[in-house]
């Protein structure tokens, strides 16, 4: 070891922040937790491992490095071998970050229990990027081997799994662990400026809200290895709403998430919704829908509405507008605006910088680790996730739900102890009017 470097001792008191040891009545606790003037300095290594190396969790793993340039990739996890090889050599390969990527042989794992050995190489950071269905069990996991961890959106795929999210969220906090969520827009520069304006009363009172998220068919990567159900289910994980949620709940989640922001992270009572599958229809797509059309009632009378689609051959649009007693607030991805209705006219563009939010969450949460000033994004994530499953249980059901009938639903979609001989889950297709509650 180089003599400038803190010992692995040293490192450890500053990371592992899972322990906390009484001596004579006095708390001993690491530096990083921020109880000490000396937090973790910049030159110490953080250890990253990466639960999931799809193509947002390779994304994030190189976020997280541009994010802290003492962070490195420590360890990864995934239940493809093949998947874990394509993803490390094409980190590797990167020119500023690759020699960083430092994921020896025996910190590869592999299989439905690979996280468990993340957990145990000797990280202090762990990235859950596995399909959502499996997010409640990675964190529970992460929580209780007293990891910081960035948590990607969104964070569970039923009822259940949100409540489990909920509590370790409580132990995380008790743990001063840091959550960080990877509902990215609430990182990005237009975003926030826009949303102080509309929370500062610059539109005025809030008084409905329009949001969508409408995009083209996504991918296919149907498999001949695949040759069980299950296999095939996790291979084509998005298109099933144990893994996904389905895609008001994996990709338009985002656009909940803004309303969300608006009313200040307060859930709505209750909400009705229409959706079905129209266009993609096919065996191997299934059973989540292509189009959903969302109306959020809040205790306040605002009305948030959200329309998402997934066809091809459509006009697409990711926006929301904000409609205020004085004007109207517009979300534009990567600016916003402000138009007061007596004038007719803008009277705010954002004008400032433009960061990449996928890096600014990382750098944040990498420099509250290094603050001992922790982040923890757990509670709002938890209730926009849980907003999101709201929708599809009205759009499913073609039921009015409340929020707590939502909240406290028995429908538990994910199986526990899932192993490669485990059956799998039953694919029905939801029909409004005639799928119950549950």
């Amino acid at each position: 070891m180089n003599s400038s470097e803190p010992s692995q001792t040293t490192r450890r008191q500053f990371l592992k922040t899972s322990t906390v040891a009484t001596l004579g009545g006095v708390i001993a606790a690491p530096g990083i937790l921020g109880t000490k003037s000396s937090a973790a300095s910049p030159g110490d290594e953080i250890r990253i491992g990466l639960i999931g190396c799809g193509g947002r969790g390779s994304e994030a793993a190189m976020n997280a490095l541009r994010g802290d340039k003492n962070s490195t990739i420590h360890a990864i996890g995934d239940i493809y071998a093949e998947q874990i090889d394509s993803k490390l050599g094409h980190m590797k390969r990167d020119a500023d970050l690759g020699s960083r990527v430092k994921v020896e042989d025996k910190n590869k794992f592999v299989g439905l229990d690979a996280y468990k050995a993340v957990l145990d190489s000797g990280c202090d950071v762990v990235i859950l990027a596995t399909p959502p269905g499996f997010r409640p069990l990675h964190m529970k996991a992460a929580v209780a081997a007293g990891k910081h961890m960035f948590v990607e959106k969104p964070m569970a795929s039923d009822a259940p799994g949100v409540r489990s999210i909920m509590e370790s969220v409580a132990e995380a906090k008790k743990k001063n662990l840091a959550v960080c969520a990877g509902f990215c827009w609430r990182y990005s520069s237009p975003q926030r400026a826009l949303y102080e304006k509309i929370h500062n009363g610059d539109i005025g009172n809030l008084t409905s809200m329009y949001a969508t998220y409408n995009t083209g068919f996504l991918w296919d990567r149907s498999s001949p290895k695949d040759i069980t159900p299950l296999q095939k289910q996790l291979r084509m994980w998005y298109y099933y709403t144990w893994l996904s949620g389905d895609h008001l709940c994996e990709q338009a989640i985002h656009a909940v998430d803004w309303m969300q922001w608006a009313m200040k992270d307060v859930v709505p009572v209750k909400c009705t919704a229409h959706g079905g599958r129209q266009v993609r229809t096919a065996e191997k797509y299934g059973n989540i829908f292509d189009h959903f059309e969302i109306v959020y009632e809040y205790a306040n009378g605002v009305r948030g509405f959200l329309f998402t689609r997934q066809q091809a051959g459509c006009a697409n649009d990711n926006s929301a507008t904000y409609f205020g007693t004085k004007g109207t607030g517009k979300d534009l991805g990567f600016s916003g605006t402000l138009t007061l209705d007596d004038k007719g006219e803008r009277n705010w563009r954002y004008s400032g910088p433009k960061p990449i939010m996928y890096d600014v969450e990382h750098a944040e949460f990498f420099a509250s680790l290094r603050s001992g000033k922790h982040i923890n994004d757990g509670d709002r994530m938890a209730t926009s996730t849980m907003v999101g499953i709201m929708g599809r249980m009205a759009a499913y059901t073609g039921q009015e739900i409340t929020y707590e009938q939502a909240l406290n639903s028995q429908e538990k979609l994910v199986p526990d102890n899932l192993t490669w001989d485990s059956p799998a889950p039953e694919v029905k297709v939801a029909m409004p009017g005639q799928t119950k509650f549950l």
